[in-house]
């Protein structure tokens, strides 16, 4: 897999697999399929053209199929995080380790911001497989949301995860 950052010209990509993300697993995102379907595309390449937000796209050959974003605070007091948000690969290629690759590449991209100190991020409760990576590449569990997403009449809890950019690895 070939990591980079998405360019407005990928929203077309990202829209579609975003919407297959949405699709496969309501219960992670608070963004349903049918609120973002509805946005034109000039809504997701503004998203790729936002300076306080940063996706990486995992392609395989010219096949986008994974993606992570970080949003930056704009805020002085706050600049010190950041916050993983948006991470999925497509089903066809997930357990081949390109999560971790992903992951291991949002690290290094927020590593290499002045002044970032930790990033943060959310995991829908039960989702075990997302857990563990995190967990792998560092991450420890600091709060959990209850109720946090409501899908059809099923609501779901959120645990908050964070960890220190400098220091351990990125990922084991």
């Amino acid at each position: 897999m070939m990591i980079r950052a998405l360019a407005s010209s990928d929203a077309a990509a990202y829209r579609a697999l975003m919407l297959q993300a949405y699709d496969t697993y309501p219960q992670a995102f608070t963004s349903s399929v049918a609120e973002r379907a509805a946005l034109p595309l000039s809504w997701w390449e503004k998203r790729l053209d936002n300076p306080l937000d940063r996706v990486l796209g995992g392609f395989s050959g010219e096949q986008l199929t994974g993606i992570v974003g970080l949003a930056y605070e704009p805020r002085e007091k706050a600049r010190h995080k950041v916050t993983l948000f948006g991470m999925y690969v497509a089903q066809a290629c997930q357990q081949r380790g390109w999560g971790r690759q992903l992951v291991h590449a949002a690290l290094d991209e927020a590593r290499g911001q002045p002044g970032v100190k930790l990033i943060q991020l959310t995991v829908t409760a039960g989702n075990d497989a997302a857990l563990a990576l995190y967990r792998r590449c560092g991450f420890v569990q600091y709060g959990l949301e209850p109720l946090a997403v409501r899908v059809g009449l099923e609501y779901f809890d959120k645990i908050h995860m964070w960890r220190e950019l400098k220091g351990s690895p990125a990922c084991q």
